[in-house]
């Protein structure tokens, strides 16, 4: 009995672990607010130098701009614009940023992954395709969607998902995202457009591409030109 007793108090202490690893990130805030600071005057938290909090102000939390529509005359038809902790000081800490899309009619937010973050998004104007791929343990499943104007869709955190617009008419699209800064992994640009570049004869085995194919996209790609964001 006192054997059992210790496994399932063994059990709970690997359980407790467990999950704390698995909220690690952007963690719950230990103050008010942490506003960034580009200098070392403060105290450093997730990142950022945090403010003396005297010295915060108002327009620490505050940004504008989203009204103005992005430029969406690039390879990929579509603009994004981030509001993240590099916009608003204040986000530090926060776990939570939003960005505005933009798509002219045929363009797309190419496939790719946030890997600190959820996204929730909504359509606001025009139709979009939109949809993300599980991982491989789920074997890869498709989860897509038609959206139109005030339809929500939600992308789990680290899948690969993308939009399209499907109309004939511009798309606006806001989303908001589990992290200050969720970063952005565009699958081309990673695969194809690394520093240095991966070397040919390995995508053309793990794409099943002619080598001469591996190598027009990578010279393609790693030009950077006209990079989407």
């Amino acid at each position: 009995m006192e054997g059992f007793l210790r496994f399932l108090v063994a059990k709970a202490i690997l359980l407790a672990i467990a999950s704390s690893f698995v909220s690690c990130y952007d963690p719950s805030p230990l103050q008010d607010f942490c506003v960034a600071v580009n200098d070392a005057n403060g105290v450093f938290v997730n990142g950022k130098f945090c403010k003396d909090p005297k010295y915060v102000k108002a327009e620490d939390f505050f940004t504008s701009g989203l009204n103005i529509a992005g430029n969406t005359m690039n390879r990929v038809g579509s603009n994004v614009t981030n509001v993240n902790v590099d916009k608003i000081p204040g986000l530090n800490t926060l776990g939570v940023s939003l960005v505005r899309i933009d798509f002219a009619p045929g363009g797309q937010n190419p496939p790719h992954t946030h890997p600190r973050a959820t996204e929730i998004l909504v359509l606001v104007e025009g139709t979009l395709l939109v949809g993300f791929v599980t991982s491989n343990q789920d074997n890869n499943r498709l989860f897509s969607k038609v959206l139109y104007p005030g339809d929500v869709f939600v992308f789990p955190v680290g899948m690969i998902h993308f939009q399209v617009n499907v109309g004939r008419t511009n798309a606006v699209a806001f989303a908001g995202l589990g992290s200050q800064n969720p970063g952005t992994v565009t699958i081309a640009d990673a695969v194809f457009g690394s520093t240095p570049l991966i070397m040919p004869e390995i995508l053309a085995k793990a794409f099943q591409l002619d080598v001469n194919v591996v190598r027009f996209l990578e010279a393609r790609f790693s030009s950077k030109y006209d990079r989407h964001y």
